[in-house]
């Protein structure tokens, strides 16, 4: 065994690793445009069996990835989007339900106001005297 010195010594002799070879420390989530997606969908589509692991491996991608993708297409189809309209479509339809929403919180505001109107009204008729059925002569 040698001191502490004569390791460190040693380590200085042992090749050194590019910065560019090391693992990032934390990882980061890829995200894939939609036309990339589609693409890749395609290609995935007509492979043939034992080609999808290759197109896999040569874009980096999981097949869980493929299989939510796919998931994602067919919802997507089944609302009525297609790629070119999609995020036009999706705003306009965000902006649709944010008007409505907006009109039927109104609605609600004012149903609880009258509410709170007609719960006031029965309060200040139970404060007053009950009137006399004979109408008023005595």
């Amino acid at each position: 065994m040698g001191t502490i010195n004569q390791l460190r010594a040693g380590d200085r002799d042992l090749p050194q690793k590019s910065p560019s070879a090391e693992v990032p420390a934390v990882g980061r989530k890829r995200r894939h445009s939609e036309a990339y997606k589609l693409r890749i969908l395609e290609e995935a589509d007509a492979c043939k069996r034992g080609e999808l692991g290759a197109l896999l491996r040569r874009e980096g991608l999981y097949h869980s990835t493929i299989i939510k993708w796919r998931t994602w297409r067919d919802t997507m189809a089944d609302k009525g989007f297609t790629p070119e309209k999609d995020k036009k479509a999706m705003r306009n339809e965000l902006a649709k339900l944010q008007r409505e929403n907006k009109r039927l919180k109104l609605q609600l505001e004012r149903r609880d106001a009258m509410l709170e109107l007609q719960k006031k009204a029965f309060q200040i008729l139970d404060l007053m005297p009950p009137e006399d059925p004979s109408g008023g002569k005595s």
